[in-house]
Formats: structure tokens, C-alpha cells, sequence
């Protein structure tokens, strides 16, 4: 039976549903507090730990946590998320920090030979990843994990065996589900699913992923100005103590946010073996703006589809101008470019010239575990949606294309409808 195709006809003027209005007025009178000594004071208290590690990182939460205030145009349902996600970052970075203290032979453990996607957001990273976790012999980042990589203390699996952290983005799934049901069509971040290591770097207040959240430009130029070398020492040291927690060392990672920070990425992981994805930004840009304006008919006071749009054709031309610039720094003999519209069947054949790069066999069990993965995840699994650029944002692709001709210049990318 052929997938659905859905269509969101109040895309951008959106007619609640009961339960989405019900959520929002219960939530209307509520205060939220985003200063960030309480934020603090609300982890140290979930933790019972006070250390968070080197004083730097108060900058850049008062950076955070001052855009999020500063952003009129959240619901407070979005602040109320914006503020349990800082204070779950800083309760985080307290066990992380702790658990160093503890057992500082972490910082002696190797993160050999990783591989690494980069590319843009809805440009084939998520099923590439997936696939390549499919390896047993992979490390790599489930949802859930990314969420809450470190238990609190005394907590524990249940007498099922489930870990309470899991059990807890099952829950939260669930409820976004019934809330935003259609982005599971869009972007289904399932618990078991593999999941941007950019989610890591935000312990450090150091990534662009706020920006997915709210309208912070502010935020944006002030990450940008940050010495990224030392943000992603900060990775690998939460990989480090993940890797500790539970192996094997090799890791698969992604993210788009690498796009931008080549340099620091290979200075970190220096043997790495990096596969980047390229995609019509076009495509990118409408399935990306498509998915905020959804999910902001319960995040935002109102929808603005130009504001949106405008915001992320900028800020997706700015990642591919640094790619770019600085796909060089990454050694042709430990990279491969990916074109869109080979990642749907050819898939063994990437995987194939990946594995010899990274100098990793390709064993008979993990080709099975690939097909596997391949046959049971199929594109458009959980439906298809129709985008309509011009109804939606009143932009036409030949418009936003003619921003890229510097990456239809550099990659084999192909044009999309």
C-alpha cells in the first residue's frame, strides 16, 4: 500500500485543535522564569550536585537564556520547553562534570576513527546516520540518550530493564504526537532513532541548535563568534565519558551544524572519515520552513511565514558558504560527497567506499544489518507531505535557488521541483 500524501491546508493561518488550544490556555497565566541563577539553582537542586565545571560556560547561559526571554513572540508553552531544556542542560552538565571528577581516566579513552556525517538539515543525514548505526560495531547517539546522556544518581533500570531516561522520552514522544501529530510525516525524532551529537554540544551552550527553537538572531551572532575549538574539545569529552558509560569506541555522529565548523571538527577528530550529503537547498528550505511553521502554531503567538522563510534561506546560505570555503580541510582521501538522489538504492555501494576510507571492514553481518535497515525503513515510511513554497511562503524555487549557484558550482546536486 502506497504511503499517504498529507497536505497542511492552515500551514500558515492554523486552526487549532482542542487539545492544542486546551494545552496553550492552561499554560497562558503561568510564569516562567528564565534567569539563569535560578535555572541554576533549579539543577543543583534536581542533582545534588553544585560543580559545573569550568566558569566560562555563565556567558554564554546568559546569552541563551536572555534570547529565549527576549523572544515576545513565544507562547509560554515554548518558554515553559525553552525552560526545562536549560534547566535539563545544566543538570547534565553537573552530572557530567561530576562523573570526571570521579573517574578522570575518561579523558584517556580514544574516540578512534569516527564517522562523521555533515550536511544540511533534510538532506539524507538522518537516514545515512541510522543506517550506519545499524553496525553493531557503532556507537552511536539514540534519541533518548541525547536527551539525558548521564543518569541521575541512584537511578537505575526498572525491574523491566528499561532505563527511566528512556521511559521518559517515551512519554514525551507520545505527547508530541498528540500534539504536532503530523511531524512524525516530517521528521520523526522516536525515541530508539539516531540523533545529532549538536544536542551534546548544547551542554556547553555552544551550538547553533537554539535557532530551532525561537527566533534568535542575537543568539546566532553570538555563537558565531564563539572559539568553536574549544566547544568541541567539550564533545569529545562527553563522548569520552558516553563511550566509558557504555562502548564500542567507534562512533557514527552527525550534524548539520559541522557545515559551518570544518576547522574545529577535523581538529578534534582528526582521523575521522566524513561523509557529506547535498541536497537542492530549495528542497532543504521548504521541508525545513514547513516543519517550523507546524510545529509554531503551538510554539508561537502567531505565525510568520515570511519572517521564517527569509530567516532560513539566510541562514542555510550561510552554511553551505562555509562548507564551501572549507571543504578542503577535509582530505579527499578521508571524505566522500553524497548526492541526494543517490541515497535511494545505491546506499551499499556509499557504505562500501566509506568503510575502505575509515579502514573498517565490512563484514558479512553488518552488510545484513544494512539491508535490513534498508528494507524496513523505506523513504516516505510514515507518509509524504506536499509542500507548496509559493502558497505557503510566497517564494518561488527559481527565486531561492538563485542564491546557491555557488554550491550548484561546487556538488552534484540536483534540481527538485
Amino acid at each position: 500500500m502506497a504511503a499517504a500524501v498529507l497536505a497542511i491546508e492552515d500551514l500558515t493561518s492554523p486552526v487549532l485543535d482542542p487539545v492544542q488550544r486546551g494545552i496553550l490556555d492552561q499554560l497562558e497565566a503561568v510564569t516562567i522564569d528564565l534567569d539563569p541563577a535560578a535555572l541554576m539553582a533549579e539543577a543543583i537542586a534536581k542533582t545534588g550536585l553544585e560543580d559545573f565545571g569550568p566558569s566560562d560556560f555563565r556567558q554564554r547561559l546568559d546569552a541563551y537564556a536572555g534570547a529565549v526571554d527576549a523572544d515576545s513572540g513565544n507562547t509560554n508553552l515554548n518558554r515553559f520547553i525553552l525552560h526545562n531544556r536549560i534547566v535539563r542542560l545544566l543538570s547534565q552538565r553537573l552530572l557530567l562534570t561530576d562523573l570526571l571528577r570521579r573517574y578522570p581516566e575518561i579523558h584517556d579513552i580514544e574516540i578512534e576513527k569516527p564517522i562523521i556525517v555533515v550536511g544540511l538539515p533534510r538532506s539524507g543525514t538522518t537516514h545515512l546516520v541510522n543506517l550506519i548505526a545499524a553496525d553493531s560495531r557503532r556507537r552511536a547517539l539514540p534519541y533518548w540518550e541525547s536527551q539525558e546522556p548521564f543518569p541521575l544518581h541512584g537511578e537505575g533500570p526498572d525491574v523491566n530493564g528499561v532505563d527511566p531516561r528512556f521511559a521518559r522520552s517515551v512519554t514525551e514522544h507520545e505527547s508530541a504526537n498528540v500534539v504536532t501529530p503530523l511531524i512524525q510525516a516530517m521528521h520523526d525524532r522516536f525515541p530508539q532513532a539516531i540523533e545529532e551529537e549538536v544536542e551534546l554540544l548544547d551542554l556547553d551552550f555552544a551550538s547553533y541548535v537554539l535557532e530551532w527553537h525561537g527566533r534568535v538572531p542575537q543568539w546566532r551572532d553570538f555563537y558565531l563568534g564563539l572559539d568553536q575549538d574549544a566547544h568541541y574539545g567539550y564533545l569529545r569529552s562527553i563522548l569520552q565519558a558516553l563511550t566509558f558509560l557504555r562502548g564500542p569506541r567507534q562512533w557514527v555522529l552527525k550534524s548539520p551544524q559541522h557545515c559551518e565548523q570544518l576547522g574545529p571538527l577535523m581538529r578534534t577528530f582528526p582521523d575521522a572519515t566524513v561523509a557529506f550529503t547535498h541536497r537542492d537547498p530549495v528542497a532543504v528550505i521548504q521541508s525545513a520552513v514547513t516543519m517550523l511553521a507546524y510545529g509554531d502554531r503551538v510554539r508561537r503567538k502567531e505565525i510568520d511565514p515570511d519572517g521564517l522563510v527569509d530567516y532560513w534561506i539566510d541562514r542555510v546560505e550561510r552554511l553551505l558558504r562555509a562548507c564551501v570555503r572549507d571543504r578542503e580541510l577535509v582530505g579527499s582521501d578521508q571524505s566522500v560527497d553524497i548526492a541526494f538522489h543517490h541515497l535511494n538504492g545505491t546506499e551499499m555501494s556509499i557504505l562500501e567506499t566509506l568503510y575502505a576510507y575509515n579502514g573498517t571492514e565490512l563484514t558479512t553481518e553488518a552488510r545484513a544489518a544494512f539491508r535490513r535497515y534498508l528494507d524496513d525503513n523505506p523513504r516516505g515510511k510514515h507518509g509524504s507531505l506536499r509542500y507548496d513554497l509559493q502558497g505557503h511562503f510566497g517564494r518561488s524555487p527559481d527565486e531561492i535557488r538563485a542564491r546557491f549557484g555557488f554550491y550548484f558550482d561546487r556538488f552534484d546536486v540536483r534540481e527538485e521541483a
